[in-house]
């Protein structure tokens, strides 16, 4: 099967790359590299340079494409505060452009969205038919993604699908820019440094490891339509994630905490039923067993 993977340079996107060269599928990574890395793209796919807010009918009608996993993004949500008009152009425009170039070949889109900035504060597992409260640019170009890819199926037949990811961690996650707190925490204890707690400590979150995303997303494939959460249904604190990051790498390095920011999510948990029932969808790698793969990497590099 021809595929296109936009942003599968980058973290999440490499591992879904790996997972359809595995499968022996035909892959065309399309990244401006940005912030993906070249290395991360495996000699079997093939990298075509290029950001996705430039037309892409030309490079599609080239490749013809079957499914487009659609995962390029500006993912850093203190960027889209400070820049919300590059924000858009890259997560709305871009998912726009890549919806034209693949309604061009009947192609499924698969969309990577955000299950944490699209529905806001929580009091416990949100479902899909949750009430969504983006409250960053970033949440908000998310669920305007979402909003053209259920368009564009009513308006062409199509059967794009959205992925609500939780929060993703796991190998080639970098500990600067955008990257998540698991990758600050352990990037920080590999060099010997106190990680910073912003507040108590006591915010919940809904860790997924990146192999897991990468096969919810590939079991995303085919599917008629949809939105679907993917984590793992269980919550746990910045506190509690820290200690276990000090189990896997062995550190006694005690955090440093620093004032809460303003705005952040104090709860976010995902319902995970509908993806269990209709992608056949279970987090399988527990956290532990998943930083310290995480861990292993990390000291590799």
């Amino acid at each position: 099967m021809r595929v296109v993977v936009t942003g599968g340079a980058g973290f999440v996107g490499s591992h879904v790359v790996d997972a359809l060269v595995a499968r022996g599928d035909e892959v065309v990574v399309v990244d401006s590299l940005a912030t993906g890395k070249r290395e991360n793209v495996p000699a079997a796919a093939s990298l075509h340079v290029q950001d996705v807010r430039e037309p892409l009918a030309d490079l599609f009608d080239e490749i013809r494409p079957e499914t487009v996993f659609h995962l390029a993004a500006q993912a850093d949500v203190r960027v889209s505060v400070e820049r919300p008009v590059e924000d858009a152009e890259v997560n709305v425009l871009g998912t726009i452009r890549v919806l034209e170039a693949a309604s061009r070949h009947r192609a499924q889109v698969v969309f990577s969205s955000t299950g944490g900035a699209i529905y806001g504060e929580c009091d416990g597992p949100v479902a899909e038919s949750s009430p969504l409260r983006p409250v960053s640019p970033y949440g908000i170009a998310k669920l305007a993604g979402e909003e053209y890819l259920r368009g564009y199926n009513r308006l062409q037949g199509s059967t794009h699908v959205a992925l609500r990811y939780g929060n993703v961690y796991g190998p080639r996650q970098d500990p600067h820019g955008e990257a998540g707190v698991v990758a600050i925490f352990l990037g920080a204890l590999a060099s010997g440094e106190s990680p910073k707690i912003f507040g108590e400590g006591t915010q919940t979150r809904d860790y997924v490891y990146v192999g897991d995303v990468a096969r919810a997303t590939l079991q995303a494939q085919g599917q008629e339509g949809g939105v679907f959460n993917v984590g793992t249904g269980s919550e746990t604190s910045v506190l509690e994630l820290y200690e276990l990051c000090r189990v896997v790498s062995g550190s006694e390095i005690e955090p440093t905490h620093a004032p809460a920011r303003v705005g952040e999510l104090q709860r976010s948990v995902l319902d995970t039923m509908l993806a269990a029932e209709e992608l056949r969808f279970l987090a399988f790698v527990g956290l532990e067993d998943g930083l310290r793969s995480t861990w292993e990497w990390v000291q590799k590099e």
